[in-house]
């Protein structure tokens, strides 16, 4: 498959991907019954994993998004911007971060360091893919989708230059 210039294939199936999710959703289900999470998925890339996640969270719950940016071409700026903030108060929320991939952590950590300051009463971390080789911050991310190695992915979600959000599999950069 290519997208723009460069070539990937598949590496993990839409099948396999909806499989783990519905299991992160069961364990979510069970360790936040009655505690009404908020879910924050952050754009662009979580909107497809969030989707699929919160089809399978059938606990009282709300989700909300927020945009933040880290990544030109295949590469980690390893600067966040915030691009579109948080309207809902998450003072003494159970908060749940949904995120398309744990790269670098750099992102996650600065977002995680904002919102300490607003009060919630916890942040757990819902990651679909974790890159342990690149990570750079200290991060306990409660639950993951995949790890992989670290190299270059898209699709479901996460794209290259805005391009391949749209395919249904998740595809590795081809070496």
């Amino acid at each position: 498959m290519n997208v723009k210039d460069k070539e990937f294939e598949v590496y993990i199936s839409e099948a396999k991907i909806l499989e783990r999710t519905r299991e992160i959703a069961t364990k979510i289900n069970e360790e936040f019954k009655d505690q009404d999470p908020l879910f924050i998925g952050i754009l662009n890339g979580s909107f497809m994993f969030a989707a699929d996640l919160m089809k399978a969270v059938d606990i009282p719950s709300e989700i909300t998004f927020i945009k933040v940016s880290s990544y030109q071409a295949t590469q980690s700026t390893g600067k966040v911007k915030e691009l579109v903030g948080l309207q809902q108060n998450i003072f003494n929320r159970n908060i749940i971060l949904i995120e398309d991939i744990v790269d670098t952590g750099r992102t996650m950590e600065h977002l995680i360091t904002d919102f300490k300051e607003l009060g919630p009463k916890s942040i757990s971390i819902c990651s679909l893919l974790y890159k342990p080789e690149a990570l750079k911050a200290d991060l306990d991310i409660r639950y993951v989708g995949f790890e992989i190695p670290n190299r270059f992915v898209l699709g479901y979600g996460l794209d290259y230059d805005g391009y391949g959000r749209n395919l249904r599999d998740i595809y590795q950069l081809k070496e």
